[in-house]
């Protein structure tokens, strides 16, 4: 074998130097022209990712409970929809329709328990006020009951929040293992709220609730804490009480005629007769907000003796949240006029004065007496008749211009049959019941009971007035009256509550529309005294 001179080796040694790092370079360049995103696209911060998982997660969390979370639960003579919501405070909130709901702070947690009272079941509530021994066992019969209903909404929420999360995290990764993070990542969250509220339970919190809508104004359904601790057996009467005017109050607007007003449909929330009950206010104001008033007529009687000592009690009128149409009642003074005249939204009526609000057009005469000692004035009963001729003379007037009224008020009844034939409907007050009647004539009269539950005068009889509202739906086109919800809540130290729907003869179904309408009521006698 010839052997190869030493220069030749150092020069092929040198040659292998130079070609390595020469393929090196090539195999590098390469990579980076079939490459290039690699040194140009910065990997996303760890941070960032982790807050992008844990959006996925609360998005697709909200959206199963949304969708799926929900579990109906039968609680004693009631059916419930039981949710769990995402809150920051936490809690539990009953709904109660119509008549509002109640607030518990049950835990401090990030999650909060919805339950919507959906409904009465009537042979089970039925039941109960048939064999009144039951109730004994209904507070065991509904601790049982919403013990199995937070549980099954525990497991049907546990997962809601699983599938939630994983789909949506499928839908934005597109990775079985990313999903898979973060459905655990939404259990996990689910779990460590559940301890927190948990651990934070409050079971001391139903002895006080919070109150809104109509039962801001009653909260005697459940008592003060004291009075739930100390007098028990009274307390659970109370609540037998309730359960079972709730169960009449389900079974009248079940069965309610089929009217669903239209949403340009003028609502008319008629009022009389407050007497200075300043729990008014609230109930008016809730009234407002509940059935979306666009007018609020008043027709009379809201003070007791007119005095300008009185007329602070006036003042949350602009605040109620719509117009306010006034005329004066026998208990009104003129000093009372005159505060009400500089109050902003206020409407006064008198002598016939007509003015167009929310749609509708009306007229009003004030009361010519003025008797807050109830007494009975020499020939009120004429005085009475002239001021109806007097606003019967404004409406005709109005009519002949091309202006008709739609609707006109008068405190009492007796001045307010005075026009019978020349407007569609008038309303009126004094007589502290509620009625309605068309009169011979055609036009309708509809006497509203005592808002104020008769004021102080409540603790006169031996049962305390009911306080009492309507609501008028007024076609915006016709300006006819399409139906009326009658509001009766229990007076003073009473806790009942009734709304019942009615709806004129000419608008029930199959009837031959009229211009005024027909007989729905029976007439009244016409007023003595002074109420």
């Amino acid at each position: 074998m010839a052997r190869v001179p030493a220069a030749v080796l150092n020069l092929r040694s040198i040659l292998n130097a130079v070609r390595k790092p020469s393929r090196a370079l090539a195999s590098q360049y390469g990579r980076r022209r079939s490459h290039p995103s690699v040194e140009l696209v910065h990997p996303p911060h760890p941070w960032a990712r982790a807050l992008g998982l844990v959006a996925v997660v609360l998005m697709g969390a909200w959206l199963g409970l949304l969708i799926v979370g929900n579990v109906r639960v039968p609680v004693g003579p009631m059916n419930t929809t039981m949710t769990l919501r995402p809150s920051l405070s936490g809690g539990t909130k009953i709904n109660v329709s119509p008549l509002g709901a109640l607030q518990l702070d049950s835990h401090q947690a990030p999650v909060r328990l919805d339950v919507n009272v959906d409904q009465l079941d009537p042979e089970r509530s039925q039941a109960l006020v048939d064999h009144p021994e039951r109730l004994s066992g209904l507070q065991d019969e509904v601790a049982t009951d919403v013990e199995h209903g937070t549980l099954d909404l525990a497991l049907r929420s546990c997962a809601a929040v699983v599938l939630g999360a994983t789909t949506l995290g499928l839908a934005v990764y597109r990775r079985p293992r990313r999903a898979l993070a973060a459905g655990g990542l939404a259990l996990t969250l689910l779990a460590a709220c559940g301890g927190t509220a948990y651990a934070t339970w409050n079971p001391e919190s139903v002895l006080e609730p919070r109150f809104s809508g109509l039962l801001s104004s009653a909260p005697s359904l459940v008592g003060n804490a004291r009075s739930i601790v100390t007098e028990f057996d009274v307390y659970q009467k109370e609540l037998a009480r309730l359960v079972t005017n709730v169960t009449k109050l389900y079974d009248v607007t079940s069965t309610l005629p089929a009217y669903q007003p239209d949403p340009t449909t003028i609502r008319v929330l008629h009022v009389s007769d407050i007497h200075l009950n300043p729990a008014s206010w609230k109930i008016i104001a809730s009234l407002v907000e509940q059935y979306k008033v666009d007018v609020i007529v008043d027709s009379g009687d809201t003070m007791d003796h007119g005095t300008a000592a009185e007329n602070g009690f006036l003042d949350p009128i602009p605040d109620l949240g719509a117009p306010y149409v006034w005329v004066r009642g026998n208990h009104d003074s003129l000093t009372t006029q005159r505060y009400l005249e500089g109050l902003k939204g206020v409407h006064v009526l008198d002598t016939g004065k007509a003015e167009t609000i929310a749609g509708l057009r009306f007229a009003g005469m004030g009361d010519p007496q003025f008797t807050p000692d109830r007494s009975t004035n020499p020939g009120a009963d004429e005085s009475q008749e002239a001021a109806g001729d007097r606003l019967a003379a404004a409406l005709r007037a109005q009519r002949a211009a091309g202006t008709p009224v739609d609707l006109a008020i008068a405190h009492e009844p007796s001045a307010a049959r005075r026009v019978d034939g020349e407007v569609p409907m008038i309303l009126s007050g004094h007589l502290h019941h509620q009625e309605m009647e068309v009169m011979k004539k055609g036009t309708r009269l509809r006497v509203e009971g005592s808002t104020g539950g008769s004021g102080l005068r409540a603790v006169e009889g031996k049962y305390p007035d009911p306080i009492e509202a309507s609501i008028l739906y007024m076609d915006r086109d016709t300006r006819h009256l399409q139906a009326w919800d009658e509001i009766k809540l229990g007076g003073l130290g009473l806790t009942t509550a009734e709304v019942s729907r009615h709806l004129p003869e000419d608008n029930q179904p199959g009837a031959t529309p009229s211009p005024t309408g027909s007989r729905t009521g029976s007439s009244s006698a016409s007023p003595t005294g002074s109420p």
